[in-house]
């Protein structure tokens, strides 16, 4: 008995129980749904499952990494990111139009979905290294190194993930102290820069916002996915279809169901008080993210935590606004549930670090 709680207490040292269970728990919830989504698919649900155990185990190995090691990886993993994406862009294969993946021999790898960590953790490293003598110059100098990757991204074309790589280093940005003359002044110059951005997009982004807009000018194109997700989300009524009695689903009308839509499926089958169920469950998440961020010790370890608990937060606004018809369809998963390894294994990464600025001894500024 002595050495079963020696064995345990070595294995959950590092890990925050209350977070573990919260994300076990939106974990099943997303297997229950796909099971559905798929129409019974066992193989798709093992397929899944074998992705949730990868990604606990990075989860685990990044929280029992210590903080000192995880500042130190800071700036080789955004160099090697950056490298990648170079490589992306002069090497990658062309899959829809887009040029997002990059063959390593054994393997292809999507280098912007390492990006999602790696930006956070570099410019909370940099404003960190600068935090006594911190300067308008020292923003300037991380909204470059926040900037280059995301020119990169927006050339594959990849949007959506821009966008979230953009939001992620903001929040540092945000955190770090940058004046509010200097955020209300970039808001001004983004909207007037509009014309100009617009010229830029590629059609099939210049569509999507037009579809927003209104998705009835192309009920069987652009404007399919909004629609339907919509009649499935209100069909579900207060109490919901039922699980696998959602005829939108099951009947194939709702596209992208087990990845970027999940959400209708869900809404559809659970109604209204499935939904605030869900809400609920993803604001204690939240909530115990913002917990952590609050007792970090250092300028590091406070900035990526927040970073991280808004990103995600961002994850969930954008996929629901989406799938609700509020915002563009970029292709930005449902955080925890939708079907998919590489953001999982992306959001689990992060959920490690925050794992260990909780768990481990408070990080000393050297």
């Amino acid at each position: 008995m002595i050495e079963l709680r020696k064995i345990w207490y070595y294995f959950t040292r590092y890990i925050d129980g209350f977070l573990l269970v919260g994300i076990l728990t939106l974990m099943s919830v997303g297997l229950i749904i796909l099971y559905s989504a798929t129409g019974a698919n066992i193989s798709k649900v093992s397929h899944q499952v074998i992705n949730i155990s990868v990604a606990l185990v990075v989860m685990w190995l990044v929280a029992n990494i210590p903080l000192q090691q995880i500042r130190r990886l800071a700036l080789p993993m955004y160099v090697t990111g950056l490298a990648l994406l170079i490589g992306v862009t002069l090497f990658g294969e062309i899959n829809n139009g887009a040029r997002r993946w990059l063959d390593v021999g054994i393997t292809k790898i999507q280098p912007s979905e390492l990006m999602k960590i790696a930006i956070p953790l570099m410019m909370a490293w940099y404003f960190d290294k600068h935090e006594i003598t911190l300067r308008l110059r020292d923003y300037v100098g991380a909204t470059i190194l926040l900037m280059l990757p995301v020119f990169l991204i927006l050339k594959q074309p990849d949007l959506g993930t821009a966008i979230l790589i953009a939001a992620s280093g903001f929040y540092v940005l945000f955190l770090a102290g940058l004046p509010w003359r200097i955020i209300v002044g970039l808001g001004v110059a983004a909207a007037s820069s509009f014309p100009f951005v617009w010229a830029t997009m590629h059609d099939y982004q210049r569509q999507r916002i037009m579809t927003l807009l209104d998705p009835s000018q192309d009920p069987l194109g652009a404007g399919y996915h909004t629609i339907q997700s919509s009649i499935a989300i209100g069909s579900g009524g207060i109490i919901g279809k039922g699980w696998q009695n959602g005829t939108q689903t099951q009947l194939d009308f709702l596209p992208e169901q087990s990845t970027d839509f999940i959400f209708a499926v869900f809404s559809e089958e659970f109604g209204l008080v499935g939904n605030t169920l869900l809400l609920l469950l993803y604001l204690v998440i939240i909530g115990r993210c913002m917990i952590i961020t609050a007792n970090a010790s250092t300028q590091f370890t406070r900035l990526i935590a927040g970073s991280i608990t808004l990103t995600f937060f961002t994850y969930i606004f954008v996929n629901m606004g989406m799938v609700s018809g509020i915002l563009p369809v970029v292709g930005v998963p449902l955080p925890l549930i939708s079907y998919g390894g590489t953001s999982m294994v992306t959001m689990l990464l992060g959920f490690g670090i925050l794992m260990s600025i909780q768990t481990h001894p408070k990080l000393i500024k050297t």
